[in-house]
């Protein structure tokens, strides 16, 4: 009665604002830009001695310990003249590449390197090496005169390439290293673990690259079977990429690892350098040591944790006052590990006048893994007198 009353009494003007479209909730969040996962750093075994790095690719820079002083880092060198190689003259699927022919400057040049104990591949006279054949005796072997006889195949002279490798070193950001040769034998051949990171992520690019420095043996000619040196292959998930020992550099592993986490297929990428031991068989044991616990680390540490759980992140109101609390629809949970900092983006739709309960109302992402936000209850809606009496 009372309403039909004000009706009669307002005539024709309350029909129009009883009709007016409401206006559009608003909505508000306070999801940060960037949010940590909870918990304290995770800490790894580091080495006691010299340096290590360690970066997941997707996730950022786990770690790394030791002072970043530049050191020899031995046959590690060669995958930098690997790399120059591959990106001057580039392979694909299962193209050999041209053809090296061996020369007598070749062989005198293998033959003076057999006094020092160096790892070299038998070559002779007239011998035929395809771009990937070399590539293989390279990485796999860690032949030394194949090295040099790259460096002049490519550029005409030792010293002409070793400029190659420092400019691709300074393009790749590797502020902290030196390349003197091709091979890595001379000790004035130096970089950090962080550096040569750097260049791994880069040359797994490289599809051929990848391919070859996880073949445990392949052949070529003269020499016939070839091993790889890396004896952590397939340990850890390893599939690289070059291992490197000298008097002075110790011993050396720039490595790379397949690591799934929450159905996320990852690849580590690290370097643990200048480890201790009396000879190469010494040095590398005591490297591969110290990859292998940094691994099991790694596997405990990567792994799904809650980012964002499922509580009151915001709220829509209504143009009338009316609230409605929104959440993440359930908890967001991302690969990584504690302390890790992850960019998240918040999206959100125009949820109209009203929302109703459990109504998306726009979307939380981190790490490639999304959300839905949601409002926990519908809206009250607006009193007559509101209608009545709103203005705008």
């Amino acid at each position: 009665m009372a309403f039909a009353l004000l009706v009669v009494l307002l005539g024709g003007g309350a029909t129009v604002q009883l009709n007016r479209e409401l206006p559009a909730a608003t909505l508000a969040t306070s999801v940060a830009g960037t949010m940590k996962i909870p918990g304290a750093a995770p800490q790894l075994p580091w080495p006691d001695s010299g340096t290590a790095e360690i970066m997941i690719e997707g996730l950022g820079r786990l770690g790394g310990s030791g002072r970043d002083t530049a050191a020899p880092i031995g046959s590690v060198a060669k995958v930098m003249t690997a790399y120059v190689i591959l990106k001057n003259h580039p392979l694909q699927g299962d193209e050999e590449g041209p053809s090296l022919t061996v020369t007598a400057a070749d062989v005198a040049d293998y033959r003076a390197r057999i006094a020092s104990n160096q790892s070299l591949v038998t070559v002779r006279v007239g011998q035929k090496l395809t771009e990937r054949d070399a590539i293989e005796a390279l990485m796999l072997p860690s032949a030394n005169n194949i090295a040099h006889q790259l460096a002049v195949w490519d550029a005409g002279s030792e010293a002409a390439f070793v400029d190659k490798m420092n400019a691709a070193a300074d393009e790749l950001g590797m502020t902290d290293t030196e390349y003197t040769d091709p091979s890595g034998y001379l000790p004035t051949t130096v970089s950090t673990a962080a550096d040569q990171v750097k260049l791994g992520r880069a040359a797994l690019k490289m599809e051929v690259f990848a391919e070859i420095v996880a073949l445990d043996s392949a052949r070529i000619p003269v020499t016939g079977k070839i091993r790889n040196y890396n004896d952590l292959l397939g340990v850890e998930g390893v599939f690289g990429i070059k291992t490197g020992s000298t008097d002075e550099a110790g011993g050396n592993l720039l490595f790379s690892a397949y690591l799934t986490v929450g159905g996320r297929k990852l690849t580590i990428v690290g370097a643990v350098f200048n480890q201790p031991g009396l000879h190469t068989p010494e040095q590398l044991a005591n490297v591969n040591r110290e990859v292998k616990a940094l691994l099991k680390a790694v596997r405990q540490t990567v792994k799904q944790y809650p980012l964002l759980p499922a509580d009151p992140v915001g709220e829509v109101r209504t143009a009338w006052g009316a609230t409605s609390t929104i959440r993440p629809a359930k908890p967001l949970q991302v690969v990584g590990w504690p302390g890790m900092s992850v960019p998240v983006k918040v999206s959100t739709t125009a949820p109209g006048a009203t929302v109703t309960a459990g109504q998306p109302v726009g979307s939380v992402q981190a790490s490639g893994v999304r959300v839905d936000l949601t409002a926990d209850a519908a809206t009250a809606d607006p009193s007559l007198w509101w209608r009545l009496s709103r203005t705008s």
